[in-house]
């Protein structure tokens, strides 16, 4: 694994700083999208079991043309499986989220009186509902704070330096424990625009990167 000796120490303070001064004008995760433009806790969640395994811009389609058709649990079941189907395809296994759309749908209504639960241990009784997908609600349905660890969120935290994890949900506990708690809900969305603009899984901008100076570069062979 290769190191490179930064210029200057890190600091989370200053790379939180940077990012944030820098992150809004790249490429925005389409949750958050979704979110800034009224999307209800519910329109989150069906958009966040979309996004898995699919690009940024199908799922922003797809999620558009679902809600048009249906918007809430209700309407989810009167939809059904295959309407469903038919309308968000093509996201990456279309028909084994569509079949999941309904069963949430149906377990929203039946255990949680409709309502998207905001409780991290509640989300995760939902079926196919993940670590990251409940934090994701948490932060982007809620706004409460949580931490969302995706693949860019797992690279670049080790990437930097700031935690040395295995996968992603050795990461999110790693992070309850270091990151400021009031950086939780604003790290996701800034680390994924960042992973996605910059910071690549294979050849990171790092000459152009704004925070190049406090970054080890750890695992990281060729750049540009």
């Amino acid at each position: 694994m290769t190191k490179k000796i930064p210029a200057e120490p890190f600091s989370m303070d200053r790379f939180v700083a940077i990012l944030k001064a820098e992150y809004k004008t790249w490429n925005a995760p389409v949750i958050t999208l979704l979110s800034h433009d009224g999307a209800s806790p519910f329109q989150v969640l069906i958009s966040t079991l979309l996004s898995l395994r699919t690009r940024d811009e199908v799922t922003g389609e797809a999620s558009k043309r679902l809600f048009a058709r249906a918007s809430t649990p209700e309407e989810m079941i009167a939809l059904g499986e295959a309407a469903i189907a038919e309308t968000i395809y093509p996201v990456g296994f279309y028909p084994t989220k569509s079949r999941r759309i309904v069963e949430i749908s149906r377990m929203i209504i039946d255990t949680f009186n409709g309502v998207v639960p905001d409780d991290i241990d509640e989300l995760l009784k939902l079926p196919g509902v993940g670590r990251k997908t409940a934090n994701l609600v948490l932060v982007e349905g809620y706004r409460k704070n949580a931490i969302c660890v995706d693949t860019h969120v797992h690279r670049i935290s080790n990437r930097i330096g700031y935690v040395k994890t295995k996968n992603p949900d050795e990461t999110e506990m790693a992070l309850r424990k270091k990151l400021p708690e009031p950086y939780w809900i604003i790290y996701n969305e800034m680390l994924v625009a960042f992973g996605q603009t910059l910071c690549r899984p294979i050849s990171p901008h790092c000459s152009i990167c704004p925070v190049a100076s406090m970054c080890p570069r750890i695992g990281v062979g060729k750049s540009r």
